[in-house]
């Protein structure tokens, strides 16, 4: 069976040979702009998965939703903004930043301490941009 790199992999390649000049053409259409839409409906369709307590469906939406995720990652790609590897990268660090309490042996706290910790962990990083 295939493992969980694997398949993420093979999917962002999916998404390129969608957008490339033989793919797809309502792929090779859509652009940051086009896809708010669809993010709002596929949003709005994982939110009722959830409510509806459907795992099948919830599933197939998270699906939707990734899909959309990763081919906005890959029209960025190709403006030269950033790519995929980007996103997780970027997503990784800074759960491990904010999470200080799993990664950095700092005490966890009650959740009310860690909602605070995040806030001023967010507040810091954005007072660096």
């Amino acid at each position: 069976m295939e493992d969980t790199k694997d398949s993420f992999i093979k999917f962002c390649q999916t998404i390129t040979r969608l957008r490339s000049p033989n793919g797809c053409p309502w792929d090779t259409r859509q652009n940051n702009q086009s896809l708010k839409k669809y993010i709002r409906e596929e949003s709005s369709e994982l939110l009722e998965a959830i409510e509806g307590h459907d795992s099948s469906h919830l599933c197939e939406e998270i699906g939707d939703v990734l899909f959309l995720l990763v081919l906005l990652a890959e029209i960025n790609s190709e403006s030269g903004d950033f790519d995929i590897q980007d996103v997780v990268q970027g997503i990784n660090e800074k759960m491990i930043r904010r999470h200080p309490h799993v990664f950095a042996g700092a005490p966890s706290g009650d959740e009310e301490y860690l909602r605070q910790q995040w806030k001023k962990i967010k507040s810091q990083e954005k007072a660096k941009k």
